[in-house]
């Protein structure tokens, strides 16, 4: 039986439980979190909408780690959220610990499974998770640009006025304020949008894109993205789960690619059945390559943060 476990009942784990048992990805769809009562009211009302979905896939909700034993993909959404005027350097603490005790759990109870970090900061939480797993780095991935160039793609159908199905965007970088847009290698049907936009439109698009999540956070005021995270998410498993050798971009390990080592960032990643099967490098300007050890810095700012609380 292929299981799927999602960490975290909150609204990002609950939609991701949600479009797995619709695109019945796994025969069972674990939903772990803390809270008494509230994974198994999701998984209840999950299970009913079957009838009315007509997926075949059953929700389990539990708060017993035992339970998501043997997972083949486990999905990390569990965290505490944005809120207005915070960063997610803000979470570092809190859920870095919340990391650990996945973890523990994960490792000893999945330990074949491939990992999918949804919780913030990123970059820094995936490899806060893969230093605590001791997993093949390849199996730890986090969930970053899948989202961000999602995010892009939508700003550029929007100033297109549609036509979003035939745009790919690739966003490098943290999954934050320091993302790097790469205009030059989006596209709508195989065009460079550098071709198509006028470069004052695409800076105002690239900044939209670096904003994208915080822009959610303002107007919803008690609540963050959890819609696109989600998809994104689900996608990524997708593409492991069904094998599917997908080029999406996400954080994975590099090890002297892109000049970085020791690292979790957001760069090209084939997704498959191994998890991260191959990293892209791509044909980066000097300002991008900037850019992108820029962002690399303040990932490792936070790395030191982790260590001087003794999380890492």
């Amino acid at each position: 039986m292929t299981r799927v476990t999602v960490v975290g009942a909150g609204f990002v784990g609950m939609t991701c439980a949600q479009r797995l048992a619709e695109k019945e990805l796994a025969e069972e769809v674990v939903l772990i979190d803390i809270i008494e009562g509230r994974p198994q009211g999701i998984a209840l009302d999950l299970n009913q909408a079957a009838a009315v979905e007509g997926y075949q896939c059953r929700i389990v909700g539990t708060n017993d780690p035992k339970d998501t034993y043997g997972s083949e993909v486990v999905i990390m959404t569990a965290g505490l959220p944005r809120k207005p005027g915070m960063d997610r350097s803000d979470l570092l603490e809190v859920n870095g610990k919340i990391i650990n005790a996945v973890a523990d759990y994960v490792k000893n109870g999945s330990p074949e499974a491939k990992v999918i970090v949804v919780s913030n900061p990123l970059d820094t939480m995936v490899y806060l998770m893969a230093a605590k797993l001791g997993f093949d780095k390849n199996r730890v991935v986090g969930m970053a640009g899948a989202l961000d160039s999602a995010r892009m793609s939508y700003f550029i159908s929007d100033k297109q006025g549609g036509g979003i199905a035939d745009i790919r965007c690739m966003v490098l970088g943290g999954h934050g304020d320091s993302m790097v847009p790469m205009p030059a290698f989006s596209t709508v049907d195989g065009v460079s949008i550098t071709a198509l936009l006028a470069e004052d439109q695409i800076e105002a698009i690239n900044q939209r894109t670096k904003k994208g999540g915080g822009e959610i956070v303002a107007l919803l005021k008690t609540g963050s993205a959890y819609y696109a995270p989600s998809s994104g998410a689900v996608a990524m498993a997708k593409a492991i789960l069904r094998d599917e050798k997908r080029l999406v971009p996400c954080a994975g390990f590099l090890s002297g690619q892109y000049g970085l080592d020791d690292i979790f960032m957001g760069v090209p990643c084939v997704l498959g059945a191994n998890g991260v099967e191959r990293i892209i490098e791509l044909e980066l300007s000097e300002a991008d390559m900037a850019l992108l050890q820029k962002s690399a810095e303040a990932i490792r700012t936070d790395l030191g943060l982790l260590r001087e609380k003794n999380l890492l």
